[in-house]
């Protein structure tokens, strides 16, 4: 009997970009995520380093609500106790938490705006990319809105507001806008990968009620690109 091999564990690039703190209370942290850092660690011993393991050597209590994919950037909130993890967790089901990213695709996006309504699921062969399927697939809907067009350049830097969260959404609609993402190492052409240093996604701006005060807090992070 032939035994296969087992594919090589994918071993994250070590970051040594700082997480930047935005605001702080006693019961919520929020940060600026950068590109390259894992929100939580990986299954490998060796993916370690992430969101999680750097804040809580500073902050005991600190807990992940929400993740950003590893080469995305941008603005994250940290629960600081268990209280408002429960607290913010439930915003998240309830889909309160209302956020946008900035990205550069490729190409020139005709429209001002518009929305992509196609619905994800894993593609097990080629796990973790994720795709499109209509007849199996969980809802994705994104909305976008085009900010600048460089037409020297030849790309498109738009407003994205995902109504849902699924895995990868922003990539793959973007690609099926026909438009991916420069520096996508996932679902781009090797030409619209190599257009960019790491991935043009940035989690720019996040809107929740605060945990304690009822607040409705509005937080805004700009894209460094």
């Amino acid at each position: 009997m032939m035994i296969q091999d087992q594919p090589k564990p994918y071993i994250v690039p070590p970051c040594n970009k700082e997480i930047k703190i935005l605001y702080q209370d006693d019961d919520v942290l929020l940060i600026n995520k950068p590109d390259g850092l894992l929100s939580v660690p990986g299954r490998h011993p060796l993916n370690r380093d992430s969101v999680a393991t750097r804040l809580v050597e500073d902050y005991p209590g600190a807990s992940i609500a929400h993740r950003l994919d590893l080469d995305t950037s941008g603005i994250m909130i940290i629960p600081l106790n268990k209280p408002a993890l429960a607290h913010i967790n439930r915003q998240f089901q309830d889909r309160k938490v209302h956020k946008t990213y900035t990205a550069i695709l490729h190409g020139l996006v005709e429209k001002d705006e518009g929305k992509v309504d196609l619905p994800l699921i894993f593609d097990w062969p080629k796990r973790p990319l994720q795709k499109v399927c209509q007849s199996s697939g969980k809802g994705a809907l994104t909305l976008y809105q085009v900010l600048h067009r460089d037409i020297q350049a030849n790309t498109t830097r738009v407003l994205f507001t995902p109504i849902t969260g699924r895995s990868h959404q922003l990539r793959i609609h973007s690609r099926e806008m026909g438009h991916p993402i420069l520096g996508c190492d996932m679902y781009a052409t090797r030409e619209v990968y190599e257009m960019a240093e790491r991935l043009l996604l940035h989690a720019t701006e996040i809107s929740f009620t605060h945990p304690v005060t009822g607040e409705v807090i509005n937080a805004v992070c700009n894209a460094d690109f």
